[in-house]
């Protein structure tokens, strides 16, 4: 590990030619490391490579085309299908043929707008196929959030799907698209849409739309072009400070070099092995670690539409786990709650044998302590927590787990994996020593596979990301690192709180009020008070079947952060709720509470996973204040 990075860092561009020489190129590059006209980083500009080809063709040239590249696992429509490479290049390369019979071609843009099915993948991998960049967006998405999509890369072609399935609900996806392409401002073309044919949804459908397996049987199988190292790849967005989501532009050559090396290093993933991201497609960890990570490593990937404790019960990723022998999983900490949640003396894990799970992967937010406990006993692998964006694309802090010679530190996220060069900084720019909390920043260039910048707006690329300290990427993080060179996240710097002129981090306080015992978990946040400036205040929610009352667990949670962290902490609020607000990738709405509590004028966040959640909490915080506060 401590050779690699060094290596990565101080002779970057043939430690990462030699990355390169493990994927196949059409034209390998002879320029390593070069700057673009806006003077960023760019990588192995003059090399050609198709990431479909990586994926799905070489695999067959190689003599695995019988080889189950996907196993698709639906409970909510008990639903199972598996597919070998071959057949899977069969379905992409005749929907990749027929995107080219409607005139889309390389370096056109698609959005692709569908639930966790292989038809979802196989339209990514058409895309990537032909050139075409696409733009996947989370399933079940309001209009609004799809005409901000369409409005700012133009595609050519929608493609969508009759309707998503969220446990056992049934949501149609083409009253949202109709109103979509109504209101945006730029007509598309073409609306390609696979009927699920879950009911008799005839009534759904609008005129001009294309059947996605009409186009698919009655197309010729179209062939992987070369694209240059620096061709978009895909565009992913993500949330911005001015409301309107940024388009991260992600390259092919580059990124594909940076996943080989993932799941070889940080993954320590053999080919042929089951390799599981619990991940929506529509996500930075569904794009890289459920579809073209494991497929180009030559990886078994699983496309599950379900839910971790609903589907039918908490034991439901261990029965996935143990039928498809799964070597390594990924999800976020905030499913394993919900599991330690339903099923806190994990007697459900007992029903499953998995003998061939090797590591548990975590990321998309913290994971407390008290989880990772739970985990320990109850599952009995490596639970490792490892940091990285959007923007990046592959883990930025985390473990190298290939040779089994790691050693995992509790509620830190690792060290910086090979490439990045990762500082604290403090709000002037100067290094910070060990266990003193700073800005998380990376140092310029930025490795394979981070973000090209934001689609066709490079002013705010710069500013949201290069403008902050001279020379390097500015994370938007806040970090500490210890003595032995472990980072521990503290959460978005907005997340640390000025408590009467005191810097405090809610990260902190959230883990010490998660080691609760009666607690399932929690979020912390600085709210609005008139003499310290800031105050925190604690939402909670139960473990099933806890008796404890709410002025108890109260009175025991102001005193284990006043022991944990003093006087100074000044957390003196506890409320129990039924559930917090998340996304639908899982991440707790925190700023959401945040303005709930100060009684804030507020906008419904898109990405909610229900709506409903706000006014359970707006009627809790009545009466909470009716009863409780000091």
């Amino acid at each position: 590990m401590n050779d690699l990075f060094k290596r990565s860092i101080e002779d970057k561009e043939n430690f990462w030619r030699e990355q390169a020489q493990e994927i196949s190129w059409f034209e390998f590059p002879n320029k390593i490391l070069s700057q673009n006209e806006n003077n960023y980083t760019e990588w192995y500009s003059d090399g050609k490579l198709n990431m479909c080809y990586l994926c799905i063709d070489k695999h067959i040239v190689d003599g695995f085309g019988d080889q189950i590249a996907i196993i698709y696992d639906s409970p909510v429509t008990e639903q199972k299908k598996t597919y070998t490479f071959s057949q899977a290049q069969q379905e992409i390369s005749k929907f990749a043929g027929g995107l080219v019979s409607l005139g889309l071609k390389k370096g056109d843009t698609a959005v692709i707008y569908m639930p966790m099915i292989p038809q979802t993948l196989f339209a990514m991998l058409a895309c990537a196929r032909i050139g075409v960049i696409h733009n996947v967006v989370f399933g079940g998405f309001a209009p609004h959030e799809l005409v901000v999509r369409i409005d700012d890369c133009k595609p050519k072609a929608l493609i969508t799907a009759t309707a998503g399935i969220e446990i056992a609900k049934r949501i149609p996806y083409l009253p949202l698209v109709e109103k979509a392409i109504e209101l945006a401002q730029d007509k598309v073309e073409h609306i390609i849409v696979y009927n699920r044919r879950l009911v008799d949804n005839q009534h759904e459908m609008f005129d001009g739309l294309i059947d996605y397996e009409e186009l698919t049987q009655r197309s010729s199988p179209a062939a992987c072009i070369p694209v240059e190292s620096t061709h978009p790849l895909y565009l992913l967005y993500t949330s911005g400070t001015t409301g309107k989501p940024k388009g991260i532009t992600r390259d092919t050559g580059g990124y594909a070099t940076a996943l080989k090396f993932s799941m070889k290093y940080i993954y320590g993933i053999e080919p042929d092995e089951t390799y599981w991201a619990a991940s929506d497609f529509g996500w930075a960890v569904g794009h890289s670690f459920s579809v073209y990570g494991p497929l180009l490593n030559r990886n078994i990937t699983i496309i599950f539409e379900g839910k971790p404790i609903m589907t039918p019960d908490a034991g439901t990723f261990w029965r996935i786990i143990s039928e498809y022998k799964v070597s390594a999983m990924f999800t976020a900490p905030t499913a394993i709650r919900a599991i330690k949640k339903e099923d806190p003396d994990g007697e459900l894990v007992k029903k499953y044998d998995l003998s061939h799970f090797k590591k548990q992967f975590l990321a998309g937010e913290r994971c407390d302590v008290a989880t990772l406990d739970w985990f320990n006993e109850h599952i009995g692998v490596p639970a490792i927590d490892h940091w990285w964006q959007t923007e990046s694309g592959w883990p930025m802090l985390g473990l190298m787990t290939f040779n089994n010679e790691y050693t995992i530190k509790r509620a830190s996220a690792g060290k910086p994996i090979p490439g990045y060069d990762i500082k604290i900084f403090d709000e002037n720019g100067f290094e910070l020593n060990p266990h003193q909390e700073g800005y998380l920043v990376i140092k310029l260039p930025l490795p394979p596979g981070s973000l090209l910048g934001i689609w066709k707006d490079n002013e705010r690329f710069e500013n949201s990301y290069l403008s902050q300290y001279n020379g390097y990427y500015f994370s938007g993080d806040g970090a500490i690192q210890d003595e032995d060179g472990y980072f521990f996240i503290t959460g978005r710097v907005d997340d640390v709180i000025n408590v009467a002129g005191h810097r405090l981090s809610t990260s902190e306080m959230e883990e010490i009020v998660s080691s609760h015992p009666e607690i399932a978990e929690c979020a912390v946040v600085g709210i609005d008070n008139e003499l310290k400036g800031q105050i925190p205040f604690a939402t909670v929610v139960l473990k099933n079947g806890s008796a404890i009352s709410e002025e108890d667990l109260e009175k025991d949670i102001i005193k284990m952060v006043r022991e944990k962290i003093g006087a100074v902490a000044f957390l003196k609020n506890a409320m129990v709720v039924k559930r917090l607000p998340k996304t639908r990738s899982g991440k707790i709405l925190r700023k959401l509470i945040r303005t709930l509590l100060d009684g804030k004028e507020f906008q419904v966040p898109s990405t909610i996973d229900d709506d409903q959640i706000i006014s359970e909490i707006q009627e809790k915080i009545v009466d909470y204040r009716a009863k409780f506060t000091n």
